[in-house]
């Protein structure tokens, strides 16, 4: 692909190109994924202009469910319209679900292989790079006065030390933001945008952008039908119906109404599917989660790896029934991202350059910050300190792969797909070396 930036609107199948390529690069949690789209569509070429971006990204934290995605959906609705936000929506989630389906398969089949559990250990300190950089470039375009740095420490601070939620965080800053307004409101006035996007004011309307009462009854209408045409077949062909209507509702519940994206789904979804209903072992819900941060795509995708044993239990360990358990899962927790914006697109696009909106956004994208430098100290210090004691026995093969790997992105701008590759080499090499030094 080019560097240079386009002079229009891309074409679909440029468009396309990248989308396809962002589902199977795209580690490192939402911090990886957020940085990975800035860096191409913001920064290399330009079909998303900085403010633009930021603005959707704030709004999406406010809804449920995944926010990379959402923010994916809606920056390919922004380009092509409804096809684009379908095209880079399914893209997003549809690599990490076949690579889990496989590890899930694998999990049941053979339990941990050493040389696999070593090349993701190779993969956990890359990871851990890719995530410091994102801070970086993300918390540079992001951060521009020092009320939005306190505001970056406090979201820090709240959830590192107190484990607030991150609706609370957000509620909170939201709080905040308005109380400034209040009262002073010149500490949230920022210089504008200096460098604007051409292409970005130049897009022409897609057709059916308008929201009204119509267009909101169809889109109802048809999320309801592609809702309940699954559950529909599964009613008809007699297959066990009571377990396939309680995947599909507690899937949905979790999507619909749980606000927070991973940072709340999981814990929600790790108590009540082993706690209440019993898919799965405590045991096997932290493999799982392990499988899921050695995966492209959101951490959330663990709940395909959850779906996969719910049916793996259900149906007497039937490969099939548990793989399709798992695509339903996949199904139901990501398709109400669509629904929220294809309904919720028109409105960001119309707050877009709303002075009042986007000086309290500013703040929320701040305490997004603040709670991605959280991310990267909590997976951090797992790589850095396995042992669980921060500043204790820590592992200088991962600190030093960190460094490495560091290097190779901010020095030599080395491509992610690379580094990974090199990433899962390292981790087989390291742990061949280990074997050899205990035999001898």
């Amino acid at each position: 692909m080019k560097n240079s930036s386009f002079e229009g609107r891309p074409s679909f199948k440029d468009a396309l190109r990248f989308w396809f390529k962002l589902g199977w690069i795209s580690f490192g949690g939402t911090a990886g994924h957020i940085a990975i789209m800035h860096d191409y569509l913001v920064d290399k070429r330009k079909w998303i202009s900085n403010s633009r971006f930021f603005h959707a990204l704030s709004l999406c934290m406010l809804l449920p469910g995944p926010e990379a995605q959402q923010l994916a959906i809606y920056i390919g609705w922004k380009l092509h319209g409804k096809k684009g936000g379908i095209a880079a929506g399914t893209l997003f989630v549809l690599p990490a679900t076949l690579v889990l389906l496989l590890l899930s398969i694998i999990y049941v089949k053979y339990g941990t292989l050493p040389a696999i559990d070593a090349m993701f250990g190779g993969l956990k300190p890359a990871v851990v790079a890719l995530i410091i950089v994102a801070v970086v470039k993300v918390g540079r375009k992001a951060i521009t006065s020092p009320l939005e740095v306190a505001v970056a420490m406090m979201a820090f601070a709240a959830i590192f030390f107190f484990n607030i939620s991150l609706p609370v965080i957000i509620g909170a800053t939201i709080i905040l933001a308005l109380m400034i307004r209040y009262l002073k409101p010149s500490l949230l006035q920022r210089k504008a945008e200096r460098a604007r996007v051409k292409v970005d004011e130049e897009f022409v309307e897609v057709e059916g952008r308008a929201l009204s009462f119509k267009v909101l009854f169809r889109e109802i209408t048809v999320f309801l039908l592609l809702w309940a045409a699954p559950l529909a077949v599964l009613y008809a062909i007699h297959l066990a119906f009571p377990f396939w209507k309680t995947l599909v509702l507690f899937w949905t519940q979790a999507a619909l109404f749980t606000i927070g994206g991973s940072y709340t789904v999981l814990p929600y979804v790790a108590q009540y599917a082993v706690g209440k209903l019993h898919w799965l072992s405590k045991m096997q819900m932290i493999d799982g989660f392990a499988l899921a941060e050695t995966t492209p795509g959101p951490l959330i995708i663990v709940v395909a790896y959850v779906g996969f044993l719910a049916g793996y239990h259900q149906f007497d360990q039937s490969i099939p029934l548990a793989s399709l358990a798992l695509l339903l899962t996949t199904y139901y927790t990501f398709l109400p991202c669509f629904f929220y914006i294809f309904i919720g697109g028109p409105l960001i696009e119309k707050t877009h350059g709303s002075t009042a909106l986007q000086n309290i956004l500013h703040l929320v994208t701040a305490s997004i910050v603040g709670m991605i430098v959280n991310l990267t100290v909590y997976l951090g210090s797992d790589v850095l300190f396995p042992s669980g004691a921060l500043f204790h026995h820590p592992d200088v093969y991962a600190t030093a792969w960190i460094l490495v790997c560091l290097m190779m992105i901010l020095r030599f701008n080395i491509k992610i797909v690379y580094l990974i590759a090199g990433s899962l080499l390292y981790g087989l090499l390291h742990h061949y070396l280990l074997l050899l030094s205990w035999s001898r």
